[in-house]
């Protein structure tokens, strides 16, 4: 009995000390994050000099998309429409779901689109522009998550 709680004692001991082995591990450790943090200052530098990015922070079309009166069919949100009497949830929901258009014109050639509602586009033909389609918008056509 004497034995096994002193060899269980013994190991205890050895667990929480560092051997050759432990000390090697450490100085290579220490030796990888001196290289990846030169490597990273290096980088930083580098960074420092690198041309300025031209990203498009500001749509020029921001106005088309339902702030104002003309609104782009391409773009817009569904709930856009809802400014427009008789245009939502039927004709909008045609014009958001076939688009995108090269023209305002070719809105009249929805398939499904009955008479009334091709009154319904013609009344509202000159609030109507057709821009480029944006990924950042065209992703939201249908449900921008807003809700009352």
């Amino acid at each position: 009995m004497k034995i096994a709680v002193l060899a269980l004692l013994f190991s205890t001991v050895a667990a929480f000390t560092s051997g050759p082995q432990a000390t090697r591990q450490a100085t290579e450790l220490a030796a990888d994050r001196r290289d990846f943090l030169s490597q990273a200052a290096a980088v930083a530098g580098l960074a420092a000099f690198a041309p300025a990015a031209n990203a498009v922070r500001d749509y020029e079309g921001l106005g088309y998309l339902g702030g104002g009166n003309v609104v782009d069919i391409n773009n817009a949100n569904v709930r856009v429409y809802l400014k427009m009497p008789g245009m939502y949830p039927a004709v909008a929901g045609k014009i958001v779901t076939n688009g995108p258009y090269k023209s305002v014109g070719e809105v009249y050639s929805i398939p499904g689109l009955t008479s009334a509602e091709k009154d319904v586009i013609k009344k509202y033909e000159s609030r109507f522009t057709a821009l480029p389609p944006q990924a950042d918008y065209v992703i939201d056509i249908y449900n921008n998550g807003l809700y009352r």
